[in-house]
């Protein structure tokens, strides 16, 4: 018996060392080599623009500490907390659009399509404008209106299990609730705490700064182990509770567990940039058309939601000049067009439920 062996089968190829064995699918890998070259170069292209242009030569050999002290400031202080914030809050809210739209086998299903980003946005509007939970800062807030968000719907979905199309209807339910809750604080606040919720509810990452950096890297980076460890269950719960109950998956534990750990992800995504909206929701999707898969993968997802955010914050830096706008009139815009093709294309299959 040969030490290493390899068994090719259509899409995907088997790789057996000794004991241990895998499965590699060419398409798969050469996507995602694809998608973290491209976010790669859209992180160099942000650190380079700005009123003081930077050569990609000069960007690069910055940030391992080489160049001049004005380059260095520029990059190190101010444009590279920005590019990493946007780099780690898009792939955040790719995975944990990939997982909700997995395990309610719905392409609609997304964190802010189902309401815990209005709930992570409420608690931090709450904290701004009435001083809620004053003490905890952005970050936790955003975090405890996202779980406490998730534990409802799931709670009121409950009905002896669950399934995805109870999931979906009872975030939309919640979703609005949430969204009047943060209007009626809207109302309530100054005209100067006004501006500072508007500026923050549309999605921005004008005022991002290492202070939002820190708890997101090490965020995404926990919680991406946890999405990755859990991935087994995911996969056979898409098969149906019944199924994967019988296949050995405790469905009472893996469920509530997927579903805290994708809302923990939008949730300090939320709290860092505001609810920037249609990136869950898109990047699932075109990440599964792109690998060809029967779901959408998670690593992909979220290497295309930090495609889609770095790309979009770039346009918004650059689409009116001298003007910055927030990154969530972009993705807004795009998004919108994403979402009504989906819609006529769920139509058009049958698919939409």
């Amino acid at each position: 018996m040969a030490l290493l062996e390899l068994t090719r089968q259509p899409g995907r190829i088997a790789v057996r060392l000794g004991p241990t064995s895998a499965i590699i699918r060419p398409r798969m890998l050469g996507v995602c080599l694809g998608l973290l070259l491209a976010s790669a170069l859209l992180f160099a292209v942000e650190l380079s623009f700005g009123d003081y242009p930077i050569p990609l030569v000069d960007v690069v050999q910055a940030l391992f500490g080489v160049g001049d002290r004005a380059t260095l400031f520029v990059i190190e202080e101010l444009r590279l907390p920005r590019a990493l914030v946007a780099l780690l809050a898009g792939c955040a809210f790719g995975i944990s659009g990939a997982l909700f739209q997995t395990l309610t086998r719905n392409p609609l299903a997304s964190p802010d399509m189902i309401g815990l980003s209005s709930g992570s946005a409420t608690a931090v509007v709450a904290g701004m404008v009435v001083g809620f939970g004053s003490g905890l800062g952005t970050q936790a807030l955003g975090l405890f209106g996202g779980i406490a968000t998730a534990v409802l719907i799931y709670g009121l979905a409950w009905k002896g299990g669950t399934t995805g199309y109870r999931i979906v209807l009872v975030g939309i339910g919640v979703s609005w609730m949430c969204t009047s809750l943060t209007s009626y604080l809207l109302v309530k606040a100054d005209m100067w705490q006004a501006q500072q919720v508007l500026r923050w509810i549309i999605g921005s990452l004008n005022g991002a700064d290492w202070i939002h950096v820190t708890p997101l890297a090490w965020a995404t980076i926990t919680l991406g182990i946890a999405v990755l460890l859990l991935s087994r269950w995911l996969r056979l719960l898409q098969l149906g509770t019944d199924v994967a109950t019988a296949l050995g998956v405790p469905v009472r534990f893996a469920q509530p567990a997927l579903i805290v750990t994708a809302a923990a992800l939008v949730s300090f995504a939320t709290a860092a940039t505001g609810p920037i909206v249609f990136v869950a929701l898109t990047a699932p999707q075109i990440a599964q058309r792109l690998t060809g898969s029967a779901w959408p993968p998670l690593v992909a997802s979220g290497l295309t939601g930090s495609f889609l955010v770095l790309g979009s914050d770039l346009i918004a830096q650059r689409v009116i000049p001298g003007t910055l706008l927030p990154i969530g009139v972009v993705t807004g815009a795009l998004g919108g067009l994403f979402l009504l093709w989906l819609l006529t294309r769920a139509n058009r299959v049958g698919s939409g439920g």
